[in-house]
C-alpha cells in the first residue's frame, strides 16, 4: 500500500503478539483501571497517552499491558461510558494542531513552497477525515476552517 501524500510505499512494522486474556502478572481489577483511565482524561491526555501511561505507569503500581485485554473495553470506550470524552477525535485533533502550526509558519515565512505543500497536504487529510466522522462524531453541519480550528484549539 502506498502513502496518500508521497510515491514510496510505507514500510511495515512488527506485529502485536495476539492474546486472549492479560498476563498473570497484570491483575488488576477493572473498576480501578477504569477509575483511572477517567482520571487521566479529566487532567487532560488524551487516549493514546492514556494507554501509554498506563503501560509504564500502571494502576496502584501495577503496569496494564492492554486495556482492552483487561476490561473487555477500548479506552475510548470507557471515556464514552463516562461522558469523559473530547470534543473532537484525537486524529482530527491532532492534524488540526499542525495544520494551525503550518498556517502559522507560512504567514511568517511566505516563501516556504515545502511547507506550503505540506499545509495543502495536512488540510487535505482532515477534510477527508471530516467527512468519515461527519454525523457520528461531528455535526452534521461542520466543515473544516483555520479559523474555525483554532478557536476550537485555543
Amino acid at each position: 500500500m502506498a502513502r496518500m501524500h508521497s510515491r514510496r510505499r510505507g514500510s511495515s512494522g512488527s506485529d502485536r503478539p495476539t492474546a486472549d486474556e492479560p498476563p498473570e502478572w497484570s491483575e488488576v481489577d477493572e473498576d480501578a483501571i477504569e477509575d483511572r483511565v477517567v482520571e487521566l482524561a479529566e487532567e487532560g491526555y488524551d487516549p493514546s497517552q492514556i494507554g501509554l501511561k498506563l503501560r509504564d505507569e500502571g494502576v496502584q503500581g501495577v503496569p496494564v499491558p492492554d486495556v482492552k485485554l483487561a476490561t473487555g473495553k477500548k479506552v475510548t470506550e470507557i471515556l464514552e461510558e463516562n461522558d469523559a470524552e473530547n470534543e473532537l477525535p484525537e486524529d482530527l485533533r491532532n492534524l488540526m494542531e499542525r495544520a494551525i502550526r503550518l498556517r502559522e509558519h507560512m504567514d511568517r515565512n511566505p516563501g516556504d513552497a515545502q511547507n506550503k505543500r505540506a499545509l495543502q497536504n495536512t488540510e487535505s487529510k482532515i477534510r477527508r477525515l471530516v467527512d468519515y466522522y461527519r454525523g457520528d462524531k461531528l455535526d452534521e453541519e461542520f466543515t473544516y476552517s483555520y479559523e474555525d480550528a483554532k478557536d476550537r484549539l485555543e
